[in-house]
């Protein structure tokens, strides 16, 4: 064979060689254009809301004080979107926004329902007048509802609520087995206490030794009871003894 039919059979090798090779790189970008486009396509139906819509929420957690109103307007927004599309994290974030709401949490169940579990708030006592205490001592700001007991009036600095919380209820169950009922309790920002009884009697009880004032207070009271006067404010800032403010006394000097 010579050196010219050597050469056109290396050519026609050539030549088909690149006719396979063009025939896969085109057989190649037809997969990815389908693949992309099929892509595309399912991703614009699961974000179609009319085509996968979120047909019902299931909400379950006793309620007290969210109204099923207030939930449907908290996730109005994310309602337009799809069930896959939908993020749940969002629809928890917007539910614990609910001012009654302590906690949420949201899972999907296909086809296109989301089911909902909400635990709400516990308050326990108001905190500075217009907000409360739950029973963790977290502070939490909320209207009022109808059906909340009568609670404790607590005050104090804002980062003492938790600790303003666990006196009260230390102070409240002395008081309680002794026949006493705890209204108030208050936190000064010098860190004083002072206490009020359901009986109108105020208790000074200074920075340390609260129970102990207490129980001085809970011995001594027979004798404060069995005087013809009635007892106004009881100062018990003292190492051993203590004064007493008689309301009769009170009145008159006024």
């Amino acid at each position: 064979m010579s050196w010219s039919d050597k050469g056109q059979q290396v050519r026609g090798l050539l030549l088909k060689t690149d006719w396979y090779l063009c025939f896969g790189i085109v057989f190649l970008l037809c997969v990815l254009i389908g693949l992309t486009t099929a892509a595309l396509k399912l991703n614009e139906v699961l974000n179609d809301a009319d085509a996968l819509p979120i047909e019902a929420v299931a909400i379950k957690g006793e309620r007290k004080y969210t109204a099923d109103a207030e939930i449907q307007v908290a996730l109005q927004d994310l309602m337009q979107r799809s069930f896959v599309s939908a993020d749940v994290n969002q629809v928890q974030k917007a539910l614990e926004a609910l001012p009654w709401v302590y906690q949420a949490s949201v899972r999907r169940e296909w086809p296109a329902k989301l089911k909902v579990y909400l635990v709400e708030q516990t308050p326990v006592a108001h905190w500075n007048g217009d907000a409360w205490l739950n029973m963790y001592g977290d502070v939490f700001d909320a209207p009022t509802k109808q059906g909340i007991p009568s609670l404790p009036l607590l005050t104090g600095p804002e980062e003492q609520g938790q600790a303003v919380l666990t006196t009260y209820q230390q102070l409240g169950e002395l008081l309680t087995i002794n026949g006493f009922a705890l209204q108030s309790l208050s936190l000064s920002a010098r860190h004083a206490w002072h206490a009020k009884l359901k009986s109108g009697i105020e208790l000074e009880l200074g920075r340390e030794d609260n129970m102990a004032r207490i129980q001085r207070f809970i011995d001594v009271y027979p004798r404060l009871a069995s005087q013809d006067k009635k007892v106004g404010v009881v100062d018990l800032r003292y190492d051993t003894g203590l004064a007493v403010d008689w309301d009769d006394a009170q009145k008159e000097s006024r």
